[in-house]
Formats: C-alpha cells, structure tokens, sequence
C-alpha cells in the first residue's frame, strides 16, 4: 500500500494526464476556476466516483465518471452510497446457498419412484418381508385421535347456577300465590275446589247474576237462571249451575248472618284474585317477563307444595344425568315431562313442564383429561398397518400408479431409487435467488441504506425458519422474524421477508398448512405494527396481539378442517397452543433484541427513543457537569428536529444524535463560554490561540472515547465529529494572524485551527451542523425582526455551503431555503413576546399616631 503523499503525487500525475483540468475549465457548468480544483477535490471526486481511494484501482475509474463527480456530486455521492450499502455476490450466494440448503434438504435424499407415480418397469420383490407402513399407521392414529368422542363431566358451577335460578322461580310463584291468598279459601265440605275456582276467577258480571239468581230461588235452583256471559258454551253454563246449586244449599242450612258472611270472604278472595291475576300481566309485559300465567292460581295449597317437590326433584334426576350441550329443545321437553310425570298433580303438567325447560341449561363439560387419556387410547388401540409380500411376487407393473403401500415395500428393498434431486433444488434456488431480489427492490424502495451487517442479520434470521421447523416447532420462528424485522428496518421489509419466507418454506419442507397459515399471519400482524413502535412495552403488547391472531387464525382453520362436527376439546386446546407458540417466540423477540441492536449496531426508533431518555447516565452527567452545554444542546435539539421533520429525515437519530453531539465539552467544560455562567473566561488566562484551539477541538475526540465507553451506537458516534466537520475554529484564528501580523517568528497554518472531520456523511449530522451553526446567534437575538433573523440564518448557511461542509450530505441548495425558514419559526416559538406585568407599588408604611 501506497503512501499518503507517493497516492496524492500519482492522483496530480494522473489528472494532468488525462486532460481533466482543461476540460473542467471550458464547462460552463462549472462553478470553480480550474485553480481551485485542488488536489482535495481530486482525491474526493475519486473516491466518490470510485468508492475506494486506492491506487490499485485509481485507473478503472473512468474519466467521465470524475467529471460528473465534480460537476453532480450529490449524484454520484448517492450512486456511491447505494454502492457501498448492496451486498456483495458473494453475500448474495451465500444467501441462496444457505437457504436453498436449509429449506431444502429432503430432496438431497428424495426418493424418484415415491407414491402416485408412475412404475418405470416392473418390479418384484426379491424377498419375503412383513414392512409396517409408518405413515398409514400414523394417518390412521391422527384419525382417530381427532375422532374420539370426548368425555363429558358435570360442572357444579354450571349446577349452582341453575338451582339458584330454579329457587327465584319458585319464590316468585310463591309470592304471587300470596298476593291471590290461601286456596281453598272455606272449607271444601261447604263449597267444593271447582266452585271456589270459579267464584274466585269469574267475571263480575257472572258473579253478580250468580248471587242475584241465589237470592232469587227457593230451594231448587233451575237450569238457565243465571244469565251467562257473552260466548259461555255449555260447560261454562254447567259449572254456574253446580256454584248455584252449592250457594242455594248453604243459604238453606245456615242463618242470613252466616251465608252474608260467606258472601264477604268470598268478595275478599275475588279481589285478591284479581289483585295477583294483574301482577302476573304486569309482569309478563316486563323484562324479563315472567314464567308464570294465570294457571298457579288454579292450583291448591297442597297441589303447589306437592308441585314444588316435585319439579324439585325431577330437577335433581335431570342434572345428575347431566345435560349436554347442543340437546334439542324438544328433546329436552320430552326428557322434563318423562320425570314430572307421577309426581306431580295433571293440573300441574302444563305449567311445571315449561318451568322446568326454561331453567334447565347443558351442564356438561368437556373433561380434558379423560378425554386426553381416550383419544390416546383409541390412537393407541389402532394396529399398525403391515404391507406383507412374498418373495417373487409382483410390487407393481410397468405403468401402474405406484401406492403407498407399493411405496413401502419399494423403499424398503431400496428398490426407490432415492438420490439428490437437482431439478427441484436448482427450482428452489431460483426462486430464493428471485425473493432475494424481491428483497433488495423492497429495501431500495422503503429502508434504503442497508450495510451489509443488516443484509447478515436478515439472512440469520431467515435461517433460524427452517431449522426450528426442522425441529418440527410448529409455525418455526415466523413470528420471532416479523417483529425483529419489523421493528429493525421498517414494517414493509418486515412484512416482505415474512411473506416469502411463507411462500418458501412449504417449497421444501413438509409443515402443517393450518400451523403456517396461522404463523404466517400472526407474524404479518406483527412485522406490520413493530415498525411503528416506539417502546419495549409496545412491542410486548404486540407479542400479546400476535399470539392471539394465530390462535384466532388456527381456530378458524380447525372449524373449517373438522367439518361440521368438531371435537371442541381438541380444535380449542391446539388453538391455544398455537397462540402460546406465537407469544413465546414474541417474547423471545423482545428479549434478544437488545443484544442484536448492539452486536449489529442498530439504532431502531425504540433504542433511539431510550438514548433519548434524560435519565440516561450520560446525559444525566452532561446536565450536572456541563449545565450551559446541556441547554445550548436542547436548543440545538429543537432546531434540529424542526428540520428533519420538514426535510422528511429521521428524526428520532436527529434527536438522539443532537443530545450526544457535544458531550465531549465535559472534559473540559469551563473551556466554553456557555459554562462559565458570567465568570472569568479561561481562554483569557491561557492567553494562547493555539492552545486554545486544541482545547476547543479536543471535544470531538473526547467526545468519541466518551461514546465508545458507553456504547453508543455509530449512527450516534457519526455526530460528534461531523457536526463540526472540518470548519474553521473562526475567532482564535483570527487571532493567531493578528500576532502573527506583529511577529516574523509566528506563522499561522490554518489546520491548526479546522477541525479533524470529517465533514457531514448524510442530511442529519449536516442538519444538526446548521442547527449548532445557528444557536448561539439566534439566541443573541432579542428585538430583531423575523426578515432580519432569517437574513442572518441565511449567512450562516451561506459560509457553510460555500465552505463546502456539505458537499457529502446530500442537501441542496433548495434545503438550504427551507432549512433557514424552519429554523426562524422555532427562533420565534421561543423568542415570543410576553405580557408586561405591571410593577407593584410598596406596600404603605403604617403611620405613626402623634408622632
């Protein structure tokens, strides 16, 4: 390897070969004269053009490319960068390498004459054998593991619950039977049940022409006395003779006292009646509405005791039977009559019968256990399936389908020609070569500026699919790459590689369509919603949500494969399953992550966010050592995300960025003016401009060794020396030719006094170089006018530009506008005029009497 100056020497030699100067000096779109085009825009225009400035491959850097280097940088600093960021071919077949061997390793040893393909020639086999055939059996199993019935168990908290119901509508008949009063209301040797049931619920008319007809006959009482309702048919007409006939022969044998008296308990009953008749109606029309009807009033006193004992008891038999889920209603009728009947009064039938079936419920429940223990019974119970030949017998003819069974015994002569299948291989290597670009299009499109760490941690990750599903982990590790992917490089990346590891895994390996749907989806959700996060509890959130989505997707798919008929136990229980798997892989997600951020130095928004917190250490020590620098720091802050947010850059890098930027001061913070807080300024002691502009440099590279210490990330790092770049320390320059002016033994070399570099590499460190340009004279501002603030801005950036500070940021000259214009509107949120308060007048002093 050259050196420095021998490398400089042959870049002159070369330039001057090549005719580039002349050629330069006649473009007209050339801002320099062609005596400014230094030796440094050389070697800077070659190694834009040539993203290395090495003297090996100095002449494969065509002309034309240095050219449009100097005369487009921003171009050609772009192609540069996108450059530097593509993996190379060689990381590029590592990948499909790696890949296409992981995902597709069973077709190293696939067998050509497999099941449902078609014989070649005819084969026999060349021994008598008995092989079990593992994949029937296990087929079979699986059937029948997922077909057993499951074992049902009462559930007493299911039984409590009814009962309860049940005692609330007996106390509600009870009560209503309260209202209406005791039945028999007399003695039944004086009127009989049916005559008092009338009395009781007739109509006032009829009890009124009953009493009247009663009043009016003499010892016999004739048919049709009593005038009858409007529609009474002849049974109704019967019963009015019968009460008749029973008052007439009580008036008979009894005093006027005694009939006057019986007439009046038999008014009180009738109201009573009528009362608890209009309560049931009352009740009906509420919700909810009541069970009962006018028929409890129909029943006696004992006929409602024996009734409650009854439905009580059939009530028992019926839950110790036990109920299961999905009975019919009229099944369930028929079982409640069947154990009402006997028991209870005819008159009851009707009403208990209908009590009963609106308090009973199902009261089995699957037993997991039991129900475990039988479908592994019944799968244990299913005989292995044995494919048997003789020797010399035929397994198949030449162009028959070859079975599963023909497979089995094929396979185990080791008639099936098993080898590596190329055709399949170089097919799934393809298309892992067009995912791959897929990938890159991806990338370009949404996160571009990848290095080629992130495309590494991309492909481990995507390598980590088909070895857990190797293992046979259901889903593999969908969920644990949406979310690391996501939350690393954008949703749309993580989104992309989700979905193509989706699509290629079930190319070469043998998983579970139901299991990778549900991984697929879930892991989707995730890789979706993790770009947007910006908190590790977010993300455990998410971890929550994507563990449900997979059981909510698996549970669906289990409904669809079962069929109209599903065993509950077992679509419920792998269900969940499947979302514990989902949560699981989340919460490893959450928990490797920050080990990846800092091994691959990432700067995600969530680690940017914790960079930011004040609390951090070191920015906890920079408020306590340095307090001026920590206020010049959020100043600078709020100017710089003003700026990134309106140029559309990352803004959370910018913030973190901004924080950390001069941390360097607090080696020696009484060295800058915004920490001496109106005492004696150092630099006036030390008398010395070129001491003094070491001290002032010394903080960028103090300021590294303080960000290496801590760990920060590079991202972060890139601030501190470029937000200085290689500008010139102004003020101690100026006054090292002043001496030097008055002083033949001092000479001034300007590098003494510019910064190391290097100059900003990308929009945020050059935003936060113009913010921290800015600050302080903005801060001096105090009456000056919006037009004159921003005339000042605009000077700053001017020398910025002019100083070619930006040349490798990537900003334009229309950024410089924008910039400027964001930066006084912040000046003027902060500089806002404020309401004059008026001065308070002493308070007055009391007086002296008689003084």
């Amino acid at each position: 390897m050259k050196s420095f100056r021998q490398l400089t020497q042959q870049l002159g030699q070369w330039w001057h070969s090549q005719g580039l100067r002349k050629a330069l000096s006649l473009n007209p779109l050339l801002s320099l004269h062609k005596s400014e085009v230094s030796a440094r825009h050389l070697r800077h225009a070659v190694k834009v053009a040539g993203s290395r400035a090495t003297w090996r491959n100095l002449r494969r850097v065509s002309p034309k490319k240095i050219l449009v280097a100097l005369l487009h940088p921003q171009t050609m600093r772009r192609k540069a960068r996108h450059h530097n960021t593509v993996p190379p071919r060689v990381l590029l077949a590592i990948a499909v390498i790696s890949l296409t061997s992981t995902i597709g390793y069973r077709f190293y040893n696939e067998p050509q004459l497999r099941a449902e393909a078609i014989a070649p020639q005819t084969l026999r086999a060349p021994d008598s054998v008995a092989v079990i055939d593992t994949k029937t059996t296990d087929e079979n199993r699986k059937a029948a593991r997922n077909g057993a019935v499951p074992v049902l168990m009462i559930d007493q908290s299911v039984n409590q619950e009814i009962y309860q119901s049940f005692q609330r509508l007996l106390d509600e008949g009870t009560e209503l039977r309260q209202i209406a009063g005791a039945f028999p209301f007399v003695e039944t040797s004086l009127l009989s049940i049916n005559t008092q049931r009338y009395i009781r619920q007739a109509p006032e008319a009829e009890w009124q022409a009953l009493l009247s007809a009663v009043n009016r006959s003499g010892t016999r009482a004739t048919a049709g006395t009593a005038p009858s309702a409007a529609g009474n048919n002849a049974a109704l007409n019967a019963t009015q003779q019968v009460a008749t006939i029973e008052l007439q022969n009580y008036r008979r044998g009894h005093s006027p006292e005694d009939f006057s008296s019986l007439v009046q308990v038999l008014s009180r009953s009738r109201d009573r009646y009528t009362e608890a008749a209009e309560a049931i109606a009352t009740r009906r029309l509420s919700t909810p509405p009541t069970l009962y009807d006018g028929s409890i009033l129909s029943l006696t006193d004992s006929e409602w005791v024996q009734t409650r004992t009854g439905m009580r008891q059939a009530l028992e038999r019926l839950l110790t039977q036990g109920i299961p889920p999905g009975l019919p209603d009229d099944i369930v009728t028929s079982a409640v009559q069947m154990h009402l009947n006997g028991s209870i009064p005819g008159t009851a039938i009707v009403l208990a019968t209908e009590l009963l079936s609106a308090t009973v419920q199902p009261n089995l429940v699957q037993d997991p256990e039991q129900t475990r223990l039988r479908a592994e019974q019944a799968a244990q119970a299913v005989e292995p399936v044995r494919v048997a030949i003789r020797r010399g017998e035929v397994i198949v003819r030449a162009g028959e389908t070859i079975t599963q069974a023909d497979f089995v015994l094929l396979d185990h002569f080791g008639m099936s020609r098993r080898g590596i299948n190329w055709l399949a291989l170089g097919g799934l290597s393809a298309w892992i070569a067009v995912a791959i670009v897929i990938l890159l299009l991806l990338e370009r499109r949404f996160h571009s500026g990848m290095r080629r760490r992130d495309f590494l941690l991309v492909l481990l990750l995507a390598l980590t699919a088909p070895l857990t599903a190797a293992l046979g982990v259901p889903g593999a590790s969908l969920p644990l790459i949406g979310l690391l992917v996501g939350s690393f490089y954008g949703s749309a990346v993580g989104l992309g590689v989700v979905g193509l590891l989706g699509l290629t895994l079930p190319l070469g390996l043998d998983m579970g369509i139901s299991y990778l749907l549900a991984s697929l989806i879930g892991s989707m959700v995730g890789a979706c919603m993790a770009g947007q996060l910006r908190s590790r509890e977010e993300l455990a959130l998410l971890g929550f949500a994507v563990g449900i989505v997979e059981a909510a997707v698996y549970l669906v798919l289990g409904l669809i494969v079962s069929g109209a008929a599903p065993v509950w136990y077992m679509v419920l229980t792998a269900a969940g399953i499947q979302g514990l798997i989902g949560l699981a892989w989340s919460i490893a997600a959450l928990g490797i992550s920050p080990y990846l951020e800092h091994l691959f130095d990432l700067v995600t928004p969530i680690r940017l966010a914790e960079l930011s917190n004040p609390n951090r250490p070191l920015l906890k020590r920079l408020a306590s050592d340095a307090p001026g620098t920590f206020q010049h720091t959020l100043f600078v802050a709020s100017l710089a995300e003003a700026a990134a947010r309106i140029l559309a850059a990352n803004v959370e890098l910018v913030r973190a960025g901004t924080l950390y930027h001069d941390i360097g001061k607090m080696h020696d913070a009484m060295g800058f003016i915004e920490n001496q807080m109106g005492g004696p300024n150092k630099h006036d002691l030390i008398d010395d401009p070129w001491v003094s502009a070491a001290i002032i440099k010394k903080h960028v590279t103090e300021g590294l060794v303080m960000a290496r210490k801590y760990r920060l990330p590079k991202a972060i790092q890139a601030f501190i020396p470029e937000h200085q770049g290689t500008m010139l320390i102004a003020y101690f320059h100026h006054e090292a030719q002043q001496r030097a002016a008055g002083s033949e033994a001092l000479t001034v070399n300007e590098s003494d006094f510019r910064y190391d570099g290097p100059i900003p590499q990308s929009r945020e460190t050059a935003i936060v170089m113009l913010a921290d340009s800015c600050e302080a004279a903005l801060r001096s501002l105090k009456d000056a006018t919006p037009e004159e603030a921003l005339a000042m801005v605009n000077r700053i950036l001017r020398a910025r530009w002019q100083d070619q500070q930006l040349i490798d940021s990537g900003l334009t000259r229309a950024d410089m506008g924008r910039i400027a214009e964001i930066f006084v509107r912040v000046w003027q949120q902060f500089n806002h005029q404020r309401i004059a308060y008026p001065k308070l007048s002493p308070a007055p002093q009391p007086s002296t009497v008689g003084s």
